[in-house]
């Protein structure tokens, strides 16, 4: 009898021990292939169980959280949520996250470690979660708004930073949407989706960060200053022998310009007037390695950025030949550039010649508004020299107080700008772009405050520099204008 007793007991050990096996095996080899399984909405639950953190900007939160008192309990609520769409991008239930909402989600989800060091295995223990912290933007309210104000029925975008920090002051894309059209979990959101998604106007695009345009004539203050760094032009007030028209090296094709008076034009007098065939030809003479390298320190062809938002890749060809290489020094041929892009431009003339990389997100905090983590400056490069730099200061301010960018100008502060009118389309039928990029100086300020681009698609304009003077310089001024609290 004792021995089947033993034979039984042994079999109950075994079975306890594969029942333990088994549930070490699914608790920790398996329980990611679980939890990531489609049909586990455990997750999920807990996820959108609890308010999520905000987004701030100025101090005060543009987004927010609702109880549905569905399964998926809390729902993302944005307050003017196509004036900051760009920035915050969408919580969905449905379609996950993006720009703001993705970078910054597991603070805004409580799900980081930093907002509860050492409370992580007592919320496991008591099936609790880290109430959803908040980011903390390097918005300015007003620039944000004069800058959507701005693009109201047009499209394009407009960034704005600040050159000594690199703070991203406004970053509006238009068309915009409501963000809060993808909250929730009902067939209103999926018909929200499709009419989003297909919308030949694209408003979920983010064209201020991931969207490029032949910068046109705004390009040519990387020219200028390429040229000056290398010593190709010493003098800004010498004439020099530019012929008008330019016939492009190697071809027969003679490009001309929308002004008078560029023949034999001296740096100044070409940069307030925006003379095409002066700034080819200038940058045939600075030469491709010249050119690239230029492009470069500014930024071009570096595919890394990220802030943290994902920014697309502005591009400066590096194989050209000499008449590619004088259409891509005016901003056109294979030359393209992001809004964001071109303010870090105009925004390294401001900064005395450096680069200063730009970013979005100043810091996060636990729900009780203490600093968890800091993004802040990162450093700068240098772009030109800075003689370089201050000659360009002059040259940009010239453009707005003689030139082609009058309608930039603001009482009350020193601006300095460039105009731009993009070709594009085939055989350049398309509408062209108008550019301006600038920055601004309060007066009895030590530095310039602000630097902005403007790209407007559709700017209804006769094809000429003063385009972009027209159309986009003056959403400019009103976002320099609130910039600097004028």
């Amino acid at each position: 009898m004792t021995r089947y007793i033993r034979r039984a007991a042994a079999l109950c050990a075994v079975l306890l021990i594969a029942l333990l096996v088994n549930a070490a095996r699914v608790q920790v080899v398996q329980s990611g292939t679980y939890e990531e399984n489609p049909a586990n909405r455990r997750t999920l639950i807990a996820r959108y169980g609890q308010p999520r953190g905000d987004i701030l900007v100025g101090g005060r939160p543009v987004t927010g959280s609702r109880d549905s008192g569905e399964q998926l309990r809390y729902e993302r609520t944005y307050r003017d949520g196509p004036l900051y769409a760009p920035v915050t991008g969408y919580a969905s239930q449905v379609y996950g996250t993006s720009l703001l909402e993705h970078a910054a989600d597991s603070v805004l989800s409580g799900t980081d470690p930093l907002l509860a060091p050492l409370l992580p295995a007592w919320n496991d223990l008591i099936r609790s979660r880290t109430p959803g912290g908040h980011a903390v933007t390097t918005i300015n309210a007003g620039a944000q708004q004069a800058a959507y104000e701005g693009l109201k029925g047009k499209k394009g975008a407009v960034a704005a930073v600040e050159p000594a920090t690199g703070r991203i002051l406004a970053l509006v894309s238009a068309p915009s949407y409501d963000p809060a059209r993808l909250s929730g979990t009902g067939s209103a959101v999926a018909r929200a989706w499709q009419r989003l998604n297909g919308d030949p106007d694209r408003p979920m695009l983010n064209r201020a960060i991931g969207q490029t345009y032949p910068p046109g004539s705004t390009f040519k203050v990387v020219t200028a200053a390429a040229a000056l760094d290398a010593g190709v032009v010493r003098d800004p007030d010498a004439p020099t022998d530019s012929p008008d028209p330019y016939r492009l090296p190697e071809t027969e094709v003679r490009l001309t310009n929308e002004v008078e008076g560029c023949a034999d034009a001296s740096l100044r007098h070409a940069f307030a007037w925006s003379c095409n065939t002066f700034f080819a030809r200038l940058g045939v003479q600075v030469g491709l390695p010249g050119m690239t390298a230029a492009a470069a320190r500014f930024g071009f062809n570096d595919g890394r950025l990220r802030v943290p938002l994902p920014v697309a890749r502005s591009d400066f060809d590096t194989r050209m030949n000499a008449s590619q290489l004088a259409l891509s020094s005016i901003g056109q041929f294979n030359t393209r550039a992001t809004p964001l892009q071109m303010a870090t431009v105009a925004g390294a003339v401001a900064a005395g010649g450096s680069v200063r990389s730009p970013y979005l997100l100043e810091r996060t905090t636990n729900r009780a508004g203490d600093t968890v983590g800091r993004a802040g400056p990162r450093g700068s490069r240098p772009a030109m020299r800075v003689a370089t730099a201050a000659r360009l200061r002059e040259l940009m301010v010239d453009a707005v107080r003689e030139g082609t960018g009058g309608n930039a100008a603001i009482r009350g502060a020193t601006v300095g700008g460039k105009t731009g009118t993009a070709q594009h389309g085939l055989g350049n039928s398309g509408t062209p772009y108008a550019w301006f990029i600038a920055w601004a100086q309060a007066d009895g300020s030590p530095q310039p405050g602000v630097a902005v681009a403007v790209v407007v698609e559709d700017a209804d304009a006769r094809r000429a520099e003063i385009s972009g003077g027209g159309t986009a310089a003056p959403i400019a001024r009103d976002v320099m204008r609130a910039a600097l609290g004028l």
